[in-house]
């Protein structure tokens, strides 16, 4: 009995690691987004700017399938003392940065720090607990992911108003430190007794594919336009890297990323919706606290604390969705989720550029409660789907096309509402200012900064809201796709037994 006790203490003392280490480094992914001004300002790197967060993503998606798979041959301690002590350094030499060159570089190792402990943190749920106990886990992980990534701009602007700049990444040690302590001796240190070849070749390949495309979604509508060479050569390669790999996987002893799993009938609704889920957290995160500042003249600390229903809603749902999916099965909570994601997004496009401060709180407060029911839900039927000799792999695929699609989320909404307030400003008695100050997109909103006199203030803020409300609107109706894929989900708590 007291041997039993004693396990799941250690149990949950680990999960307890996991959780610090996921909310963390989602922390990191957001925190910037309401001191990125201060610090690019600091270290005379303006034009930089857009870098402290796409380094980060960039690495840190670039990392998760390798490291997934690496947790599977190598197990998941080792795998994950490498991404702790990587997150570690990073955010202390960013703290020490002097240079904004440098500042992106520490980013990078934070971001590849961060690709290695979301995935192994995932898949270290299957290593600790039995199927029928995984929900509720990744429930815990899944309040955890929307605690951070939430939090981060409340946290970020803060810091920056009362303490420094340098503490938004000093801040990580200390977390860091605890998740290490309750992790390094806790987690499961299994190694795969397979001896095939690991697919180095295939890790390059992919790794290349994915840098193509998410620079390609950072860089259109910014660098270039949607319709150039530029777009045209990037997809190209794109397309020719994809083949490559694809045939390099085919023949592969021990593919990084097995073609197997696209004959897994709930491995793959769960990529897609998983995909599109990405997509429209992080452009709503991205965008929605610029849309308060302007909209209500407010603060970054106040900002902050108008995310808070947001959070809340997502923990409510990811704990309680997750204590009930092995009594009502996954498609239940798919299908809620999905709908109240896509409902609060048309219920957001409604508000403009004067948008009541009550409905806007209940739509965010919404929109969080469909997140946290799609979250651990569909973590946990991809888990207890996958051959549990291939967790790793399997659910580092997922979280891979969910960073994609949250990358991707960010360009996707910056596009649309850049485009949308490009189009008004032309049609305005404005538009000779434009090309005078040589301002596009969301640049414009320097007009507003610079209140040079209230009547273009007030306009150009009703354009972003405009902007922004489009966004809302597209993403909404492209996220039921993800309500339709939803009803295909299994309606039974189903799992793959151990052999």
């Amino acid at each position: 009995m007291d041997t039993n006790n004693g396990r799941m203490d250690s149990r949950k003392l680990c999960m307890i690691g996991l959780a610090l280490a996921t909310t963390v480094v989602c922390l990191d992914g957001t925190i910037i987004g309401t001191c990125g001004t201060v610090i690019a300002r600091d270290l005379d790197g303006l034009g930089l700017y857009s870098w402290m967060v796409t380094a980060f993503l960039l690495c840190e998606t670039a990392m998760i399938p390798i490291s997934g798979k690496m947790s599977d041959r190598f197990g998941r301690r080792p795998l994950m003392t490498i991404g702790l002590l990587l997150f570690l350094i990073g955010s202390v030499l960013a703290g020490m940065s002097s240079s904004m060159g440098m500042l992106i570089a520490c980013r990078c190792i934070q971001g590849f720090g961060g690709g290695i402990i979301i995935p192994v943190c995932t898949a270290s749920v299957a290593d600790l607990y039995p199927p029928e106990e995984r929900g509720k886990m990744q429930g815990l992980l899944g309040a955890s992911y929307g605690i951070g990534s939430g939090l981060g701009p409340l946290v970020g602007g803060f810091i920056c108003s009362y303490v420094s700049w340098h503490w938004v990444f000093y801040i990580n040690v200390p977390i860091v430190a605890i998740c290490l302590a309750f992790t390094i001796k806790r987690l499961p240190g299994h190694v795969d007794s397979m001896t095939q070849k690991i697919d180095y070749i295939g890790m390059a390949v992919l790794t290349a594919l994915l840098v193509d495309i998410l620079l390609f979604f950072e860089w259109v509508g910014t660098e270039f336009q949607v319709l150039s060479l530029q777009t045209l050569l990037m997809v190209v390669i794109a397309i020719v890297i994809g083949i490559v790999f694809f045939m390099i996987e085919k023949h592969a002893d021990d593919p990084v990323l097995a073609p197997k799993l696209f004959r897994n009938k709930t491995i793959v609704i769960s990529m897609a919706i998983m995909l599109l889920y990405g997509i429209a957290m992080l452009g709503t995160l991205s965008f929605i606290a610029m849309y308060m500042i302007y909209a209500y003249d407010i603060d970054t600390m106040e900002c902050g604390l108008m995310l808070l229903p947001l959070v809340f809603g997502m923990m409510i749902t990811s704990m309680g969705s997750g204590m009930l999916v092995a009594k009502t099965g996954y498609r239940l909570w798919t299908v809620i989720g999905t709908a109240i994601i896509a409902g609060s997004l048309l219920l957001l496009s409604t508000l403009g550029a004067d948008p009541s401060k009550v409905l806007l709180e209940i739509y965010t407060f919404l929109f969080g409660l469909g997140l946290g029911c799609v979250q651990s839900i569909v973590m946990s039927a991809v888990q207890n789907n996958s051959d549990p000799r291939e967790v790793g792999m399997t659910t580092s695929s997922v979280s891979l096309v969910r960073s994609i699609g949250s990358t991707t989320g960010t360009a996707i909404f910056s596009l649309i509402i850049s485009s949308k307030m490009d189009s008004e400003f032309a049609a305005s008695i404005y538009n000779g200012m434009q090309e005078y100050f040589g301002l596009q997109g969301t640049g414009l909103l320097r007009f507003a900064d610079m209140n040079l006199f209230p009547a273009l203030t007030d306009f150009v803020i009703g354009i972003f809201g405009d902007g922004i409300c489009l966004a809302f609107l597209i993403v909404g109706a492209v996220f039921l796709i993800a309500v339709v894929l939803s009803f295909f989900m299994d309606s039974k708590y189903s799992y793959v037994e151990k052999e």
